[in-house]
């Protein structure tokens, strides 16, 4: 699989952290798409990945040399349930990789077949969800955000049965800096073994966050760099309009990237109330809720440190990660802040510039606009078309703020690429729900064009191109409320 070699630290260094498991068995692996500038910057053979063993490879059913073939333990918070045993009950880590960049990143794969972790389901994923997260996290990485990312979705020649009928197998390979988990640290944490909290701990300030190792207190320094890395995470996500869906305890990495792309969805009509997933009636993981979860989350993640941090006080101990804890929601919006300062293109900070984006934001809720063409159409705003938002913010007062934005930027100096600093960081192409649709739809007939194209757009997410007008636009009217379904 590789030129270069693997090296396993998480199996070396954490035995009893996982289960040793085999993929399963499956009649008729095949690449169906390989990420192969990814692959070259993993150091792994693109060739080799795409020949028979290389498809048994990435769907499970072959070890690679040099790799393992092991179920990750975790617990976790699903909507607000404890569950204290989940695991990878469909996946397998098949080794750690040192990239051209000198990073550890890990190779997993998502519909492996069954593990102990299972709890009664098959351990399959089907080609739509795989294709999916595939997209999705291209498309994030190419906006700039931390994220797994895909290597490769294979087909297995099973057909799979799902609540819609049958549907055809698959696997998933992803990258990830690591698969360290919030609900990685409940796992041990509700078992009471606060000797191996301490060596997972230890690893994970080894793994992602060394400079903490020689604090004076090293475990309250990693919640706090935790925190910082999820509350600058939250915000990216927001940026864009991205809806997780399903922002679980054992969803939420330590490394601080985007994992597990279930029900997520990318807003159109702005509403901090939107809501996509299948299963999350009462809202709990809503667009705007967001930084609320996450801040909640790592209140959890706080739980398990506790005797790491003051064994001897557990009172102060708590006392000292809930001053940590309280700062998130000033942290969030400081990030949340920034950005919102970029897509404006605002050179320097005033105090106006918080009410000023939330003014904007309450006139796009009031009007039910495109979140998405409303920010990129601000460039031309900027360079003073004050009609460049008829049509798409179509509320009272959409004048009057208008006029205080421009005013606004008068305090700036005059600055020949603030068009240009704008239109880099708002996107004029994000995966719009119907044209993902339309994608997996076509994937799941046989045609992979639709697919590929759709891709192709989302790389270059800030550049305009050419015949691809139609993948700036929202929905049609015909397209109706878009709903998205956990599992795979």
């Amino acid at each position: 699989m590789t030129r270069a070699e693997f090296d396993n630290s998480f199996v070396r260094e954490l035995s009893g952290f996982y289960v040793d498991w085999k993929g399963a068995q499956v009649p008729d692996p095949k690449v169906l798409r390989l990420n192969r500038a990814l692959a070259d910057e993993l150091g792994l053979d693109a060739d080799h990945l795409e020949t028979r063993e290389g498809a048994e490879e990435l769907v499970g059913m072959r070890i690679p040399d040099g790799g393992t073939s092991i179920a990750m333990a975790y617990a976790g918070h699903q909507f607000g349930g404890f569950s204290p045993q989940l695991g990878d009950g469909r996946a397998l880590l098949i080794g750690e990789l040192i990239d051209t960049y000198g990073k550890r990143r890990d190779l997993h794969l998502k519909g492996s077949g069954k593990t102990p972790f299972s709890r009664g389901g098959d351990g399959k994923a089907v080609l739509g969800p795989v294709l999916r997260e595939y997209l999705m996290g291209e498309a994030m990485h190419a906006l700039g955000i931390p994220t797994t990312r895909a290597l490769a979705a294979s087909t297995t020649g099973e057909t799979v049965l799902r609540q819609n009928g049958p549907e055809q197998g698959a696997v998933l390979a992803r990258v990830a800096a690591s698969h360290l988990r919030v609900g990685t640290f409940q796992f041990f944490a509700a078992r009471g073994d606060h000797a191996r909290v301490r060596q997972l701990a230890d690893y994970a300030i080894a793994r992602h966050y060394p400079d903490v190792a020689n604090a004076e207190n090293r475990y309250l320094e990693l919640f706090r760099q935790v925190q910082a890395r999820q509350a600058a995470l939250i915000a990216q996500w927001v940026h864009v309009g991205f809806v997780h869906g399903v922002m679980n305890t054992d969803n939420m990495t330590i490394s601080g990237e985007t994992i597990d792309y279930g029900p997520c969805a990318f807003i159109d009509a702005y509403s901090p109330d939107a809501v996509f997933s299948s299963i999350d009636r009462q809202g709990r993981y809503a667009f705007g809720n967001q930084p609320n979860l996450a801040q909640w989350n790592l209140a959890r993640f706080a739980e398990t440190l506790v005797l790491l941090i003051n064994p001897d006080d557990q009172d102060a101990a708590i006392a000292q990660l809930m001053e940590v804890l309280e700062t998130f929601p000033a942290q969030y919006q400081q990030h949340w802040l920034e950005g919102m300062r970029k897509k404006l293109g605002l050179l320097t900070a005033r105090d106006e510039d918080l009410e000023l984006a939330n003014d904007l934001h309450s006139l796009m809720q009031e009007a039910g606009s495109d979140y998405t063409r409303t920010f990129r159409a601000l460039s031309r705003v900027a360079d003073g078309d004050a009609t460049a938002l008829d049509g798409i913010v179509a509320a009272d007062g959409t004048k009057d703020w208008i006029a205080r934005y421009q005013h606004r930027l008068t305090h700036d100096e005059d600055h020949p690429t603030r068009a240009a600093a704008m239109n880099a960081v708002n996107p004029i192409y994000i995966p719009r729900n119907h044209k993902v649709e339309e994608a997996l739809t076509a994937a799941s007939n046989g045609d992979m064009e639709v697919f590929d194209r759709l891709l192709e757009i989302l790389s270059t997410p800030f550049d305009e191109q050419p015949n691809a007008e139609a993948f700036a636009l929202p929905a049609p009217d015909g397209f109706g409320p878009y709903t998205t379904y956990c599992g795979t």
